[in-house]
């Protein structure tokens, strides 16, 4: 009986057993859901993430469709006055001197997340400057400078900002122009390059010329208008200013139209976005489910 008594004394019970088991082996199951709940809170602050940028993008969507309107129609207007001048000049036979200083005006703003459009003027503007290596710059719009100063830096005789915010006004392209007539410097013409709105999807760095008076009084057919001298510095003050202003309007719808369009596309990736982590984060919650079930069964089944 004493020996019985040894013999049950020395076996181990089935709760000792499982607990020098428990004790004795890591809980790999254990360290698994760890992860997995890691994994899961990371996908989830991340899906939230970018769920708030598709409703940012959504808002600037609609907010840029709205000005785009109102630019679409300020611009028709300008647009019809830049012409009709521009048809004096034509028809005048005007020509810009091939001697003297030239002049390039480049049309962008401080706004971004616009897509390509700063990068197209200052594209148009290089090609310019490296043709003629004496024309120096006057920039509109600190995306260009920014774009345009890291090869031709020394060439910036001013430079603008503060442009973009609203729709253009004639009077804030008559006091730029002012201000490039009284610093740029004397220049015997000026290029004005330009985005041209050419659909809501589509744009187009143009150019547009300027005339000095000496231009603009040695034309060939001036005289047939019966401008008087003193008509003239009128005119051309006059046509500087409504040019940039037609540069500026046009500009700022092209601008609008293509900030539209890429934040449409910003918003569709998003949403695929959305979509492919939400699965992933629905595929890593079941696994996590799954493993909870089998470590329940599995310490059910033991005991």
């Amino acid at each position: 009986m004493l020996a019985q008594f040894r013999l049950a004394a020395l076996r181990p019970t089935n709760a000792l057993r499982t607990g020098a088991i428990s004790a004795g082996v890591p809980n790999v199951s254990a360290g698994a859901q760890a992860r997995e709940m890691a994994t899961l809170r990371e996908l989830s602050l991340r899906l939230k993430s970018v769920q708030n940028i598709s409703k940012i993008t959504k808002s600037m969507k609609m907010i840029a469709s709205t000005k785009l309107s109102k630019a679409q129609r300020a611009m028709e207007v300008a647009r019809e006055y830049g012409k009709a001048s521009n048809r004096v000049f034509e028809a005048s036979e005007a020509t810009a001197p091939t001697e003297g200083k030239k002049l390039v005006i480049c049309v962008s703003s401080d706004r971004g997340l616009c897509g390509g459009i700063h990068s197209s003027v200052s594209k148009a503007t290089k090609k310019i400057l490296n043709a003629d290596p004496d024309s120096s710059v006057v920039i509109l719009g600190d995306k260009a400078k920014g774009q345009i100063q890291r090869d031709s830096r020394t060439r910036i005789v001013l430079s603008f900002n503060q442009i973009g915010k609203n729709i253009p006004t004639y009077l804030e392209a008559a006091a730029i122009a002012d201000s490039i007539r009284n610093n740029a410097g004397p220049f015997v013409s000026a290029t004005i390059i330009y985005n041209a709105f050419k659909s809501v999807i589509a744009y187009e760095a143009t150019p547009i010329v300027t005339y000095s008076q000496e231009a603009i009084q040695s034309a060939a057919k001036i005289n047939d208008y019966e401008l008087s001298d003193d008509a003239v510095p009128d005119l051309q003050t006059f046509s500087f200013a409504n040019s940039l202003y037609w540069a500026m309007t046009e500009g700022h719808a092209a601008e609008m139209a293509s900030k539209r369009t890429a934040m449409e596309n910003a918003t569709k990736n998003a949403g695929e976005m959305i979509e492919s982590m939400t699965m992933q984060y629905n595929r890593s919650r079941q696994a996590v489910i799954t493993n909870e079930l089998i470590d329940i069964i599995t310490g059910a089944s033991a005991l």
